[in-house]
Parts: structure tokens; C-alpha cells; sequence
């Protein structure tokens, strides 16, 4: 059986890696949770202060959905190159492109300063943010698991899966610390901070990338000539079976992710009307927990399969969507915290796990970044883009929670119904015959 080091990687060289792919997962999710705690915390006021509270809430959320309005073109741009020019070069330019998205808003003159043309450069950055982040994903994940030695696929392509918890904690400890001096420090200067540190995250991040080697995996397919010359082309006409299954399975961990972050910040805070410091102090206990329940999902889903481990992440989700928001709308502390470990850490977190490695092994090597983007970014378009933003219209609308509930529920039977008619891949070598090939052709 081939593998890495066979093909000529060593374990300081998967280690490298590793941290490569997660440091970019952190700052791909510390920006994102930045912006949806701002968009909720702050940016209603700095931007749209002409609005309702509740109303620039809902407004700031349209522009963190623009974001992922922009994550396709991404990820179709940079998954045509990652399938063409390597895996490497691409990391390098979304990690770029995403940091410096981030700190160009800590630099950013509010709505009081410059007018309107304020909230029109903010949904700019957002955008191009948005499509950075549409090709970061799929090849931090692809890097780990092309660089992975058979039977552990899934175990090491959950690694930059723990960027997710480690985003959140990191932009939730900058919020916090930001927030230390109260509300009016927050919006009149202290919010930009965390933006800023970004620019620390992408110089530690470009030092490990610049280090990396390409898989194997992709110089065989150079090696063996299997490049596609429009990847997007061959996704499409040939797997459109794995597209879906992978949308739809996708489409229950975005909204449980959103809906159990973005839109419980708000929620708790504006409608329930308890302190921030409830669902924010909530999300830095379940960023820990998910943190060490990550990697163990994707260990467990080599050992008996991705489908079982990310059916369970789904379950939880589908029976727990009443209790979770029954637990929120007691407005204890406690069962706050209680609620947001059972919907993101144990239902979300779960499906983080066998997620990266179910979704590569779909497509084969040749066109596996442009497969993996377009199944990630389509399955959140509608969840992860407006999950925030239609859950609270449906509490305003209907006053009160269950229609959120009853908003996750249907998600997770969607994945439930897509993983029923995948196959199994977690024993199946899929790279093998590739390697095989371009060993034998040098």
C-alpha cells in the first residue's frame, strides 16, 4: 500500500502541515465569527444607525450574508486553480486575501465620519472576504488529507475542522477584552482592534504556508497528465450524484453552525434581553469542548465510517432543536451555556469531524478542490448565508422561538436523507492507484 511517506513525505513535513492548514482555518473562522459578533454587537450601531436596534441588527446581518453570496465565486475561482496549479499557490493567495479583507475593516470610517459610502465599503470587504474564504476550506482540508497516510484521512483532515472552536475562542476573547470598557468604547473605537490583530494571524500563517510541499496526490496527477482543463466542467457532468449528497448533508452543520452562534449572540442579547456575556462566555466554553470533540470524530469516523459519525452530528441536531431553545428561552445562565454545548458543540462539532474527508473522498484527485468547493459553498448558500437573518424574522414574525427549531430540524432530516444514499469510503484507498501510477511512470 502506498503512502505519504512512501511518496516521499516525511512526518515533520505532515506536521508542517498540519499547522499550516489549521492557522489558516483560524483566521478563516476568527473573521468570520468577528464579523457575525460585530454584525450583532455593534455594527447596527456604527453603520446603520438611522435603524431600529433590532432592525440595523437585521440589516448588518444582510451585509454578514453577503459573504456568503461571494463564497461560490470564490470557491469555483480558486478550486479551478487548486485542480490545475496545486493546492500551495492557492492557500497562499485566499489567506491573503482574507486577512487583509479583515484589517482593512479595523481601518474602516464609520457611518457618523463618512456617510453612507461607510456601510457600502463595508459590504465591499465583505464580499471580497467572502471570497477568499470560498476557496480557503476545501484546500486546507484537501492539504491534510492528500498528505495523509491511508487509514488516517479522516483523523488528520479534521485538524483545520479545529479551526472552527479555535476561532471562536480567539474572536471571542478579542470581543471580550474589547468589550471590557463597556458599550462605548466598544462602538466608538475598541471593535476595530481584533480586525486589526488579523494582519499577527496572516504573518504566522504565510511563514508555515510558504513551508509546505504539495501532496503527492497532485504530482501525480501532474505526473500521469490527469489535469482537467475546466474542472468545473467534469464536477458537474460527472458526479452530480456526489454534489448532491454533499450539499445536502452540508446544509444541516451550516445552519446548526449559524443559527447556534451568529443568531444566538443576538438573540439572547436583543430579544431575551440578557446580558452578551451569557451566549459569548457560552461559545468559549463550547469552542473548547468542540476543540477536543473534533479530532475524536474524525478518528472514530476511520474506524467505523463518515456516514454513522456525521449521522450522529445530524441527529443530535434534529432531536435537539426544541430543547436547545427551550434551555435559551429560560434565560439562566446555565442552561444557556447548556443549550449552545448541545446545539454547536455536540451537533455541530460532531459533523466538523468526518466532514473534510467525506466531502474529498466524493471526487478523485484531479478535480477533488473543485468538487469539494462546490459542494461546500452551495450547501450553505441557502442555511449558512441567511440562517442568521431568517431566524430573526421568524422570532419576529411569529414571537417566538420554535419556528427556529422547527428551521433546524428540517435541516438535519436533509442530511439525514443525503447520507442515506452515500457510500462509504472510509476503508477504501482512493489515491492509491494514482500514486502507483506515477511511481511506476518516474
Amino acid at each position: 500500500m502506498i503512502n505519504n511517506d512512501a511518496a516521499g513525505r516525511s512526518p515533520g513535513s505532515m506536521r508542517t502541515t498540519v499547522l499550516a492548514s489549521v492557522i489558516g482555518s483560524v483566521i478563516e473562522w476568527y473573521d468570520f465569527f468577528l464579523y457575525a459578533t460585530m454584525a450583532a454587537l455593534v455594527f447596527n450601531k456604527a453603520f446603520f444607525p438611522e435603524f431600529d436596534p433590532l432592525i440595523g441588527s437585521l440589516i448588518a446581518f444582510v451585509t454578514f450574508a453577503a459573504g456568503f453570496v461571494t463564497r461560490p465565486i470564490g470557491g469555483l475561482i480558486f478550486g479551478h486553480f487548486g485542480d490545475r496549479l496545486g493546492r500551495k499557490k492557492i492557500l497562499i493567495l485566499t489567506m491573503l486575501i482574507m486577512g487583509g479583507s479583515s484589517f482593512l475593516m479595523g481601518l474602516l470610517p464609520t457611518y457618523a465620519a463618512v456617510g453612507a459610502i461607510a456601510p457600502v465599503i463595508l459590504l465591499v470587504l465583505r464580499m471580497l472576504q467572502g471570497i477568499g474564504l470560498g476557496g480557503e476550506w476545501g484546500g486546507a482540508a484537501i492539504l491534510t488529507f492528500e498528505h495523509a497516510p491511508a487509514g488516517q484521512r479522516g483523523r488528520m483532515s479534521s485538524w483545520p475542522q479545529t479551526g472552527v472552536p479555535l476561532g471562536l475562542l480567539l474572536s471571542t476573547i478579542a470581543v471580550d477584552l474589547a468589550s471590557a470598557g463597556g458599550d462605548g468604547p466598544l462602538v466608538a473605537w475598541a471593535w476595530r482592534i481584533p480586525f486589526l490583530f488579523s494582519a499577527v494571524l496572516v504573518g504566522m500563517g504565510l511563514f508555515l504556508r510558504l513551508r509546505v510541499a504539495e501532496p503527492a496526490t497532485f504530482d501525480a496527477v501532474v505526473a500521469t497528465d490527469q489535469r482537467v482543463r475546466v474542472p468545473l466542467l467534469s464536477v458537474v457532468r460527472r458526479f452530480p450524484k456526489q454534489i448532491l449528497i454533499g450539499a445536502g448533508a452540508r446544509f444541516s452543520e451550516s445552519i446548526t453552525f449559524n443559527v447556534y452562534n451568529a443568531f444566538i449572540l443576538t438573540y439572547t442579547s436583543t430579544v431575551l434581553k440578557v446580558p452578551k456575556s451569557y451566549a459569548l462566555n457560552g461559545l468559549l466554553i463550547a469552542s473548547v469542548a468542540g476543540f477536543f470533540l473534533i479530532p475524536v470524530a474524525g478518528r472514530l469516523s476511520d474506524r467505523i465510517g463518515r456516514r454513522p459519525v456525521f449521522g450522529i452530528g445530524a441527529a443530535v441536531a434534529l432531536v435537539s432543536a426544541f430543547p436547545v431553545f427551550a434551555l435559551l428561552d429560560s434565560k439562566s445562565m446555565i442552561f444557556i451555556w447548556l443549550a449552545i454545548l448541545i446545539g454547536w458543540t455536540l451537533g455541530a462539532c460532531t459533523m466538523f469531524g468526518p466532514e473534510a474527508a467525506f466531502f474529498a473522498e466524493l471526487f478523485p484527485a484531479n478535480v477533488r478542490y473543485t468538487g469539494m468547493s462546490v459542494v461546500y459553498q452551495i450547501g450553505v448558500l441557502p442555511s449558512g448565508a441567511i440562517a442568521p437573518a431568517l431566524s430573526l424574522w421568524l422570532v419576529t414574525r411569529f414571537s417566538g422561538s420554535w419556528p427556529v427549531a422547527i428551521y433546524v430540524m428540517i435541516a438535519a432530516a436533509t442530511a439525514l436523507t443525503s447520507l442515506a444514499f452515500a457510500k462509504e469510503t472510509a476503508k477504501k484507498d482512493i489515491d492509491a492507484e494514482l500514486l502507483s501510477a506515477a511511481l511506476t511512470k518516474q
